[in-house]
């Protein structure tokens, strides 16, 4: 499902205008977005938690020569289902 798709699904479910439920969605990600830039996490009760992880530096393979490189450390963003939407989708 795209980003647009999602909005119809929306406005058609909460019975509001394309316009509302794209407001609705940008506000959602904005808030997990800035959530997660200062290091928080959200936790959606039933559906899972956004969170941030730190992955170590480490050292990987170029594919198409073999030769070794460095990979820095960085924070990724991390998704963990629920145990609501991991049993829906089973």
């Amino acid at each position: 499902m795209t980003k647009e798709e999602l909005i119809d699904k929306m406005s058609a479910d909460a019975k509001t205008t394309k316009v509302q439920a794209r407001a609705a969605l940008e506000s959602l990600m904005d808030a997990v977005k800035r959530t997660l830039k200062k290091g928080g996490k959200i936790s959606l009760v039933g559906f899972g938690t956004f969170s941030i992880s730190k992955r170590k530096a480490r050292i990987g393979r170029n594919p198409q020569t073999g030769k070794e490189i460095k990979i820095a450390a960085k924070k990724v963003a991390k998704f963990k289902a629920g145990k609501g939407l991991a049993d829906h989708v089973k």
